[in-house]
């Protein structure tokens, strides 16, 4: 019966995190896009996203629905400026390169994770996770890589925004651990830290980006309405993406976190008359294939070995943002290749 509850809750975990992350990628395609309000400042808007989410954290340990526990200073800064190098990396790569290389650097995001995870935390892999996270990568590559023209900067910013996002995704566990700390308490911790550093720096980062200051845009009711939904979406993606981490591992994170991909591009097509090939088919349908693999080979490894269960832990990070102008909008992003918050 305990098993079965916590497998509930591993479902509710996942479903959060992909209907939050699809829901803020919706919702910000409407909030930036230049059909909609034009709102181009992807890292502010992800200060303001942190700013939500530490508010909440405070009330609810005001109220008692949630205990802090002790995590030193040093740690929760060290995290900060990982997480917070992760988004302005994921904002300057999207910005400098090619939708097609911007994606392969995010696809190349699980070996790199894999590769981290062994080095830092001596995990091994069965040949069927590997088999499966080749199938889950050339399946989104099919039906999302474009072009690919590679420069220096922009080369340089994607491996910034690999290596960061990667070792954040595997310290949101490894805190959780070594604390004993739940995913939200971290949340809570963090977050305040990485809101009054996006808000103060977002500004000029978004300046450099776009070549405008934030502080130059009229809000329009409208504007206004879709910021407050973004922040309020993006406080159920924080919680879920940590509660996803602390449950399964940033490598799970990773491959089954491609399902929001698939997700956004049906979505696109539903709802913003995006062009659906035969190709981008046939590449969410590998895509879910190796998924379902993978899961697979995990309850397999699991069920072979109790002691190999990945460490229990687990955006953006925002890069789901970004996903918005890339996925969706493939035509104006050769154009302009900036945009999610994630």
């Amino acid at each position: 019966m305990e098993k079965k509850s916590a497998g509930v809750s591993d479902v509710g975990a996942w479903a959060m995190n992909v209907v939050s992350s699809v829901g803020i990628i919706m919702a910000n395609k409407q909030l930036m896009s230049p059909a909609g309000y034009a709102f181009c400042f992807a890292t502010t808007l992800t200060g303001l996203h942190f700013s939500l989410t530490a508010l909440v954290g405070l009330l609810s340990n005001a109220a008692g629905y949630s205990a802090s526990k002790h995590v030193p200073l040093w740690e929760l800064l060290w995290f900060s400026v990982v997480a917070n190098t992760s988004i302005t990396g994921m904002n300057l790569s999207l910005m400098l390169n090619s939708v097609g290389f911007y994606q392969i650097s995010k696809l190349s995001m699980i070996p790199v994770v894999c590769v981290m995870e062994w080095i830092l935390h001596s995990k091994h892999y069965s040949r069927e996770v590997k088999m499966a996270v080749v199938v889950v990568v050339v399946g989104v590559g099919v039906c999302t890589v474009t072009d690919v023209k590679v420069n220096g900067k922009g080369f340089l910013c994607a491996v910034v925004a690999i290596l960061s996002t990667s070792l954040q995704q595997i310290s949101i566990g490894s805190l959780q651990t070594k604390y004993s700390i739940g995913s939200f308490e971290l949340l809570s911790k963090t977050a305040p830290i990485q809101a009054f550093s996006l808000l103060v720096l977002g500004p000029f980062i978004d300046y450099y980006l776009s070549g405008q200051f934030v502080s130059n845009y009229k809000f329009s009711s409208g504007a206004v309405l879709f910021t407050l939904l973004s922040c309020s979406l993006a406080v159920f993606c924080n919680m879920s993406q940590y509660l996803c981490i602390g449950r399964f591992s940033a490598t799970s994170f990773q491959v089954l976190g491609h399902m929001k991909t698939v997700c956004v591009l049906i979505l696109g097509w539903l709802l913003f008359d995006s062009e659906l090939t035969l190709k981008n088919i046939l590449g969410m349908a590998l895509a879910v294939i190796g998924m379902v693999i993978y899961s697979w080979a995990l309850e397999v490894g699991k069920q072979a070995d109790p002691k190999t269960i990945p460490y229990m832990k687990e955006s953006l990070s925002e890069e789901d943002i970004k996903l918005l102008k890339e996925g969706i909008e493939e035509t104006a992003m050769h154009s302009i290749e900036r945009g999610e918050a994630k």
